[in-house]
């Protein structure tokens, strides 16, 4: 090949690898036209045993079957695309044992870096990490037991902003839709989201007690929980819901149940995933931006890329969230 094009077998690896160093456009084209003459496909397990690295990058999320997790997985794998890698996925189930399985798994095929959509309190995760000595970078969700470099949303601010906005519609109160426990984990995004709502609540003068409500992280549970609360003899004017997904399963209740939204509930959600302008009324909803995210993740995985703040390098990305008006809250249009 390297004879075709007339040039060393250096240079024709550095064509191959892309690296690590640069090569001249019109000799790259003589490389990659002898490539394509010979039908030459890279050995890329060879490759990978070579540099004891893959061009993979492992992604754990809890459930790609939710909307966010499924399109936050799709941005990730959109960005490391644009930098020449490809994604092995593995979902958790919001089971720690898969998590910890799916850790061994990849960190054993060698993957470039490791992204971590952590689903618990992740301690046999973090000692999996640490036992491998792998480069992790952990996105949306923090956990106390790992120490790794976090990428995530300001949840706090965009559930304040969400629970401010139903308040101002002049309801006396608006109550949460969390997760199945009381005290959800630190670290945990829907305890930022419970924290924001509490503030916005407590700001306004209102109490926020007796007004947190349990649901799982999806439209099916949240539904159920939604038919419950509707129907009983304290339904609430106003729900903010931790997840669009539960958001969309308490609009199916409350239509069910005839009950006008927003005429007689206003309902807001969190994540802004794409159905959330598909449902009837379009969904009120705090939205991030997750492909500016997703290569941040991508971004650290790979490279160091984090700023030198005083003396030391930053734990954490955080990117803002915003509020989108849609129906759903009591808004025209």
């Amino acid at each position: 090949m390297a004879r075709l094009a007339g040039t060393s077998t250096a240079v024709v690896s550095y064509v191959i690898n892309n690296g690590p160093r640069p090569v001249a456009p019109a000799t790259r084209e003589r490389v990659l036209a002898a490539i394509k003459e010979l039908g030459y496909r890279p050995d890329r397990v060879a490759q990978a045993m070579a540099s004891r690295r893959t061009d993979l990058i492992g992604l754990i999320v809890p459930d790609t079957r939710q909307p966010f997790f499924a399109e936050m997985a799709h941005a990730v794998e959109q960005a490391a695309a644009e930098r020449g890698k490809m994604v092995l996925v593995g979902n958790a189930n919001y089971l720690d044992e898969r998590e910890v399985h799916y850790l061994r798994a990849f960190l054993g095929m060698r993957v470039a870096g490791l992204i971590l959509i952590s689903q618990g309190p992740s301690e046999h995760a973090a000692a999996e990490i640490d036992a491998w000595d792998a480069r992790v970078v952990l996105l949306h969700r923090r956990p106390d037991a790992i120490d790794d470099v976090a990428v995530m949303t300001d949840d706090i601010w965009g559930a304040q902003l969400a629970t401010r906005h139903l308040l101002e519609h002049g309801h006396p109160y608006v109550a949460f839709l969390g997760g199945t426990e009381e005290t959800p984990k630190s670290g945990d995004p829907v305890t930022d989201h419970v924290e924001g709502w509490r503030r916005a609540m407590l700001e306004s003068g209102r109490s926020p007690d007796g007004h947190y409500h349990q649901a799982a992280y999806n439209r099916y549970d949240a539904y159920q929980a939604a038919l419950k609360l509707l129907a009983g003899p304290d339904r609430p004017p106003a729900i903010m819901c931790a997840t669009d997904d539960q958001a969309i399963g308490v609009l199916r209740a409350a239509r069910e149940l005839r009950i006008d939204v927003p005429g007689e509930l206003a309902v807001a959600g969190f994540d802004d995933v794409k159905e959330a302008g598909l449902t009837d009324p379009p969904l009120t909803t705090v939205a991030s931006d997750r492909q500016a995210m997703a290569r941040a993740a991508v971004d650290l995985v790979l490279d160091d890329g984090l700023r030198v703040v005083g003396s030391r390098r930053e734990r954490l990305r955080q990117f803002p969230s915003r509020l989108v008006v849609r129906r759903s809250c009591g808004c025209g249009g």
